[in-house]
């Protein structure tokens, strides 16, 4: 049998490892962008609103209109960049195929119903049952179409296709707050799932299984 590199740590080799350092700093930096997006995005949508309601201005950012276009505007970079970063990586070194494939109608209706009965394991945090791995799927989807739409809402004089697949500006924004709808109801599920399961909060903070 051949020897390990010497480049290699003991820490990559503990069991109790669950996340590198790079998923970790992507993954927060992600949830910054998104509480700044989603605030500073509820304060824009009050400034001309698509449906008979608004948001309450104490759960938004930026003070007036257009405060809340700097930050938002701030928090697309760092949520773009930061999202390549994330999927290169991922699909450099393999992740993406094996953490969040395969997944089939079968299974995931298997695992969801696992889930209800209260019978699905977490034993290792580091594993997607196929519930999670089509939901992180579908969020990496959802993000790339709110980016799509907001550079359409952003200028949509400089991206007439991504304009004319959006169905206009008009649709566009259609497309933004569902969107917006969507990756909400994710992350309160997300929330949920934290609290029922609170370890895997702390392998997202340390990188590691927690001491028993």
């Amino acid at each position: 049998m051949s020897a390990l590199p010497r480049t290699t740590r003991a820490a990559d080799l503990s069991p109790k490892s669950i996340h590198p350092r790079w998923l970790r700093l992507t993954h927060w930096v992600n949830a910054l962008a998104v509480l700044v997006m989603v605030t500073s995005g509820w304060r824009i949508y009050n400034a001309s609103p698509l449906y008979d309601f608004s948001f309450p201005k104490s759960l938004t950012l930026g003070g007036w209109l257009g405060g809340a276009l700097q930050w938002h505007f701030a928090a697309m970079w760092m949520l773009a960049i930061n999202g390549i970063v994330y999927l290169s990586i991922n699909v450099a070194s393999g992740r993406l195929l094996k953490r969040f494939l395969p997944v089939s109608p079968k299974g995931v209706f298997n695992d969801l119903w696992t889930a209800l009965r209260g019978r699905l394991g977490h034993g290792d945090p580091s594993h997607y049952n196929q519930v999670q791995r089509v939901a992180y799927l579908f969020v990496m989807f959802d993000v790339a179409v709110m980016v799509a739409s907001g550079l359409v809402l952003w200028k949509s004089v400089q991206f007439p296709i991504l304009r004319v697949l959006l169905g206009g500006y008009e649709g566009a924004r259609q497309v933004h707050f569902v969107g917006m709808s969507l990756l909400m109801a994710f992350l309160v599920v997300h929330l949920v799932m934290v609290a029922l399961v609170p370890k895997t909060l702390w392998g997202m903070i340390v990188g590691r299984k927690e001491s028993v």
